[in-house]
């Protein structure tokens, strides 16, 4: 075997040489004021709980649990959906578009029209009676590969530092506060929420302060019962309380460890409060320093999987992350590494917000884990028509297969009130579950709001089931395929079996809509003119049924599974209508040749088979890949790209058409216009709603650009001529193959694939060099060993 030792001293020496530089441009977001409003504050998490640290003279830290929502299951199935469902199908199928539409959302839009939302927990207020105006030396950072908030000024000439970490193996969220000069520590600790409070107390017990807060999420019936408490101990000093808060004198140091638990996941308060009371305890005996030293090797495992680089930004990297924020704007070239920033925030919000915790454990939301509003946009739900599983398109990439549990957790709450909504709404009663376009932690499957463009989508289980089935393609773990995937792709098949209805010789859904897009209604077709969105079979919907099917099939004949289930899947895919190319070249939106009410529509949803599906995948159709990027081309000649993670998602297909100059111009696009100074992903620009989804599809978007393995391993598919220079180690393909690449002058130089399951390696370089494995020329697909590692280097020819 030829190893390649440059690569490997590389990627065994980078953990070290990466603590060198204090604010290192590319995995340190740092800054030199206080955050001024919640999307610059600097966001922490262990899956659970979050903090989001602000910094301020009277610290304010922004507190989350991720169960804590606005109350308590509600069955909203619209009793006449089932009624309505076949005169719906016939006034589409009859021409009458406009009638038909009606008839679905005065009958099949959920009472009420939405489920639950996300809420706030509260915050950690902490006032050590400093003027903003007397503060000198200010920085802020959150370190990307330990995980670790700090925050550091000179107030009246003494040094003040203050830590946060979120720590997975404890539970807890821990804070230090700490000073240069011995006894300069004076703080007012209290744990504070504007509403549904039950009681709220401050007391000193044993020499230790303790903050207990008790709420409901809401003051309606049912609502999510928790116990917020803080443990605070001191070294040196004087602590006391004051009914209200917990007060420290003269400390040398100030510990403060947090945790809360919920009615979600324990039926009693005293089991939540004995649960609180083990993991403070627990924290509290391990001490600060132990608890930080387990959150940093929790964090650090996942977090240094991974390193990236895409050029150096000198001085230019040298600046405040909000700084480069604006300085990119006019002059984005200078700084590439903002971009490996950015990568690595997006592993960052992953590793911390989506966590296998106390079960039922719940994957990232609209806001990942972090909310400062009892009402945030859109609900902060499980936004299912592309929201949630952007969320989770870097996990498997990105090499952090181990955050993916939660959303399997979710699926299993989703499937059991689907299925209750598929016999009613739809009457399937073959073991087939359902899910619309959005859901909440209790897994509510029923049509969400009530708007022709989104309501009226059955199609959530068919693309979870894409995530649901890549999850096995990188992993290949059989096991969990088996007992946690399987049961899931088996049932959402099962629901389409039933649903689905014959129309034009071929099986199609309907009513149903291209999320979020509305088209013309023509001339022919009752109210011409007015803007319509449900129709029959839109191009997306046959997309996501061709892969689910398709995934029943694998998972078939990889577990030796040979049952109706596996027979009906093939019978089914091949009466799926393939996707349709217009007359302009373009893939088709819908069953007809409509025209756009918005050409330049955020949702991307029509070329689903292009990116995260392979349908229309280059190295699978060549003709329907040069549909789907006239497609894409279009949307964005009018003006897509809209919203953050629309321009993300851009990346990612660019990067599926091997077009790295078109995926490093949205790369410089979406770091110009959307990230907030603390790097959140928003809606439409910085003073917009934050959404976490961009920040994920980010992560994937580079990701895609130099490693995709939907076919083959293909190394540098789509490196762009602006990064000739720079190495990535540690993202893995499917066939579970950890990939390190080293590239100079625009092309590879070399790289190590290490099998990790032994799977067979097809493999492919850039536009399709010619190259060696361990010396031997490369000619075709290798059987690999275990463990074992292929060095890969290309040969001019």
């Amino acid at each position: 075997m030829h190893f390649l030792p440059s690569l490997t001293i590389l990627a065994l020496s980078l953990p070290i040489a990466l603590g060198i530089d204090q604010f290192n441009p590319s995995y340190i977001s740092w800054y030199t004021t206080p955050a001024n409003n919640f999307t610059s504050t600097l966001p922490i998490g262990n899956g659970r709980l979050g903090a989001a640290i602000w910094g301020t003279a009277i610290e304010n830290v922004t507190l989350n649990e991720n169960s804590i929502w606005s109350g308590p299951f509600i069955n909203r199935v619209n009793p006449n959906a089932y009624g309505a469902l076949w005169p719906v199908r016939s006034l589409l199928a009859e021409g009458n578009i406009t009638q038909g539409g009606e008839v679905t959302l005065d009958n099949m839009v959920g009472i009420p029209d939405s489920p639950q939302s996300y809420s706030a927990l509260g915050s950690l207020r902490l006032d050590f009676g400093h003027e903003e105006a007397g503060i000198s030396n200010y920085t802020r950072d959150l370190n990307l590969r330990t995980g670790v908030v700090g925050v550091e000024y000179v107030y009246r000439g003494v040094g003040y530092r203050r830590e946060y970490v979120a720590s997975y193996p404890d539970g807890v969220v821990a804070v230090r506060l700490s000073a240069n000069r011995t006894g300069s520590v004076d703080v007012v600790c209290s744990v504070e929420r504007d509403r549904y409070v039950v009681g709220n107390t401050a007391t000193v017990v044993d020499g230790e302060g303790v903050l207990a807060l008790t709420a409901n999420s809401t003051d309606q019936a049912g609502p999510i019962r928790f116990t917020a408490e803080a443990r605070i101990v001191t070294d040196g000093g004087r602590i006391m309380s004051n009914g209200t808060s917990v007060v420290a004198r003269g400390a040398s140091a100030v510990d403060i460890f947090f945790d809360t638990e919920t009615s979600y996941r324990y039926a009693h308060q005293a089991k939540w409060e004995a649960e609180v009371k083990r993991k403070l305890d627990a924290a509290r005996n391990s001490g600060y320093a132990a608890v930080k030293a387990n959150a940093i090797a929790d964090y650090s495992a996942l977090s240094q999987r991974v390193d990236l680089n895409l050029g150096s930004s000198g001085s230019a990297g040298n600046l405040p992350t909000d700084t480069r924020l604006v300085n990119f704007r006019s002059d984005p070239d200078s700084d590439p590494e903002l971009a490996s920033l950015m990568f690595n925030f997006g592993r960052h919000s992953l590793i911390s917000s989506s966590r296998a915790t106390d079960s039922p454990a719940l994957p990232a939301n609209l806001q990942g884990l972090w909310n400062q509003d009892f009402d945030p946009a859109w609900g902060g739900r499980f936004t299912i028509d592309i929201n949630l599983e952007m969320n989770y398109w870097p996990a498997e990439v990105a090499n952090l297969a181990d955050t993916f549990s939660p959303f399997i957790d979710l699926m299993d709450i989703v499937q059991v009130r689907g299925l209750d909504v598929a016999q009613s709404m739809y009457h399937c009663h073959n073991g087939g579950y359902v899910l619309h376009h959005n859901t909440d932690l209790w897994g509510d499957a029923a049509p969400v709001d009530n708007g022709t463009t989104w309501t009226m989508w059955p199609m959530g289980a068919a693309w979870l089931s894409a995530n649901l089935i890549e999850h096995y393609r990188f992993t290949r773990d059989e096991t969990i395929l088996r007992e946690r995937i399987w049961p899931l792709l088996q049932s959402a098949a099962r629901f389409y079996s039933c649903y689905l209805f014959p129309f034009e010789g071929y099986y199609s859904t309907g009513p149903s809509i291209s999320p979020e897009a509305a088209f013309i209604v023509p001339e022919d077709m009752t109210i011409a003119g007015n803007e319509e969105g449900i129709d029959i079979a839109p191009t997306m919907d046959n997309s996501l049924l061709y892969e689910l099917f398709q995934s029943v099939i694998e998972t078939c004949r990889i577990l030796q599974i040979n049952t109706t289930d596996c027979t009906n899947a093939t019978s089914y895919l091949a009466k799926i209508k393939p996707p349709q190319i217009g007359s302009s070249g373009r893939i088709l939106e819908w069953r007809l040749d409509y025209e756009e009410a918005d050409p330049g529509h955020r949702h991307m949803s029509p070329i689903f088979g292009l990116f995260p599906g392979y349908q229309m995948a280059p190295l699978v159709n060549k003709t329907l890949a040069t549909a789907a990027e006239a497609f894409l081309n279009w949307r964005i000649a009018h003006g897509s790209g809209s919203t953050g993670w629309s321009r993300t998602w851009t990346m990612n297909l660019y990067a599926r058409l091997f077009n790295g100059d078109q995926v490093w111009n949205h790369t410089q696009i979406y770091l110009q216009r959307f990230p907030s100074p603390n790097l959140w992903n928003t809606d439409s620009g910085p003073d917009t709603v934050f959404q976490i989804d961009g920040n994920f599809g980010f992560t994937s978007g580079i990701a895609e650009m130099l490693l995709q393995s939907y076919e083959k391993v293909h190394l540098l598919p789509a490196l762009p001529a602006a990064v000739p220079t720079g190495h990535v180690l540690g993202l893995v393909a499917r066939g579970n193959f950890v990939v390190d690449m080293i590239w100079e002058g625009g092309a590879l130089t070399q790289a190590n694939i290490t099998s990790q399951s032994g799977s067979s390696l097809d493999i492919r370089v850039q536009g399709g060099l010619n190259f060696t494995v361990n010396g031997e020329e490369y000619t075709g697909p290798i059987e690999t060993d275990s463990g074992k590692i292929y060095a890969v280097v290309p040969v001019s020819r």
